[in-house]
């Protein structure tokens, strides 16, 4: 029998599935996707209905166990039962509830976090990765722009813990080329990345601020559409990973593979510090690991498409952000408050 279920679907699909369709053009499917058993499984075409998306359970008949959805966009946060059948979906990790006030470290937790990352100085991202899994799922949390780091994080994640909450800081600045790089990490990973915004849209924002913020006072757009949302985003998780490098700039040369991060209050796990920008994309096209098509134009860093531009021949990587302005960080990886 099949069950259908409806909810409201304004934001990206969870998945792009291509097929070959007839005459040899390819055909965009999208699905829904779920974990069955820990396995990527896309069970559920999804039929767009104006605002509003239909799932279809064509059969059911061999699906007994629960069913854990990586999909966060629009879904409810509540388990609940589908009609008709003995199966509930649930988050693939739920997030921990909201914290009374931030965490604050004990001397002897500092201490070991220090002696921790020394420790792991040595070691390759695989390992620092699963440490931080051993030592802090579920309340770890990943934050991803999708820049070449982001991606080889995410694929050593999909080996490691593929239930690890990861999420994108949705300004809605992002270039669509971001965006789509999402769809392709779910489709070969099975990881489907949480948008988190700002509480206001775009249209929202620059009514309210007499237009566009980004020239005339960029550390308040980042702060309202970037940092504001992280603060929320990581409510009652104990630590984060993020793909900074050492070699990325001034500000990033000091970060420790393990380190308390002040500004957010919780744990900061950099498994790619030591790592180069060779290293990286040597990864990359060893595994085939999708990346934004930017890159290949001229574009080393990404991110909002304002305040990014490429970069000429034998400019620093990070040149390309915040052009013509003193500013060199949003704010994420900075100890100030």
């Amino acid at each position: 029998m099949a069950v259908s279920w409806a909810w409201d679907c304004s934001e990206r699909p969870a998945c792009v599935m291509r097929k070959k369709g007839k005459g040899g053009k390819t055909e965009k499917t999208e699905y829904g996707l779920v974990q069955l058993c820990n396995c990527p499984f896309p069970l559920f075409p999804l039929f767009h209905l104006g605002a509003i998306c239909r799932i279809s359970w064509v059969d059911t008949s061999e699906i007994s166990d629960t069913i854990l959805y990586n999909d966060y966009d629009k879904l409810t946060k509540d388990a609940f039962r589908l009609p008709g059948m003995k199966t509930t979906l649930t988050r693939q990790t739920e997030e921990p509830a909201a914290a009374a006030r931030p965490r604050i470290p004990s001397d002897e937790e500092l201490e070991a976090a220090g002696r921790q990352s020394l420790a792991l100085e040595n070691a390759s991202p695989e390992e620092i990765i699963r440490w931080a899994v051993e030592t802090y799922f579920p309340k770890l949390a990943m934050a991803t722009a999708f820049g070449p780091e982001g991606c080889v994080i995410l694929s050593m994640l999909a080996k490691i813990e593929p239930r690890v909450y990861v999420f994108n800081l949705d300004t809605g600045y992002q270039f669509q080329e971001t965006l789509d790089t999402r769809d392709r990490i779910a489709e070969k990973y099975g990881l489907v990345v949480q948008y988190q915004r700002a509480d206001l849209s775009v249209e929202e924002f620059e009514a309210a601020h007499g237009g566009p913020l980004y020239h005339r006072d960029s550390n308040r757009c980042c702060g309202e559409r970037k940092l504001k949302v992280l603060r929320r985003a990581i409510v009652g998780y104990d630590a984060w990973m993020s793909g900074i490098r050492r070699d990325q700039s001034l500000h990033r040369a000091g970060a420790p593979i393990v380190g308390w991060d002040r500004k957010f209050g919780l744990m900061k796990i950099s498994p790619l510090a030591n790592w180069t920008q060779k290293a990286v994309w040597e990864r990359i096209l060893e595994e085939n690991i999708p990346y934004n098509p930017l890159h290949d134009k001229g574009y080393p860093s990404i991110g909002c498409w304002p305040c990014t531009r490429a970069i000429e021949e034998g400019e620093d990587e990070r040149a390309g952000r915040w052009s013509s302005t003193e500013k060199t960080e949003c704010g994420l990886h900075t100890t100030d408050d």
